[in-house]
C-alpha cells in the first residue's frame, strides 16, 4: 500500500511493476495523479488506486532526460536576455571616448 503522499517532480518506483516514475501533477478536483514514466510515456493514477500501489522514493535515472528530448539549454531562464555574440560586427569593436557617468561637460 502506498504510504506516500504524490509530489510533484519527484520519483517514484513502483515496486510490483519495478518501473520508474516521476509524478507530473496532482489534480485533486477530479482525483487524479499524472505520472510520465522513465522511458516516456504518461499515464494517470486515481487516489484509491495510488493508495493500493506499492510505492517506493526513488532518485531520478542519470539519463531521465533523454525520453523528454530535453538539452541543457532547456535549463537557461527563460526570462533571460539572449545576446548573441556579433563577432562579425566592424562597430562592436570600437570603443567609446567618454566612460558612464563620467563625461566632461
Amino acid at each position: 500500500m502506498a504510504k506516500q503522499i504524490p509530489v510533484i517532480g519527484e520519483w517514484y518506483q513502483d515496486a510490483a511493476e519495478d518501473v520508474l516514475f516521476e509524478v507530473v501533477a496532482v489534480d485533486e478536483d477530479a482525483g487524479t495523479i499524472e505520472v510520465q514514466y522513465e522511458a516516456g510515456e504518461v499515464g494517470e493514477f486515481d487516489f484509491d488506486n495510488w493508495m493500493q500501489l506499492v510505492v517506493l522514493p526513488a532518485e531520478a535515472p542519470e539519463d531521465w532526460r533523454v525520453p523528454y528530448e530535453l538539452s541543457d539549454d532547456d535549463g537557461q531562464d527563460p526570462d533571460d536576455v539572449y545576446m548573441p555574440g556579433a563577432f562579425d560586427d566592424p562597430l562592436a569593436s570600437i570603443e567609446t571616448d567618454s566612460f558612464y557617468g563620467l563625461d566632461d561637460f
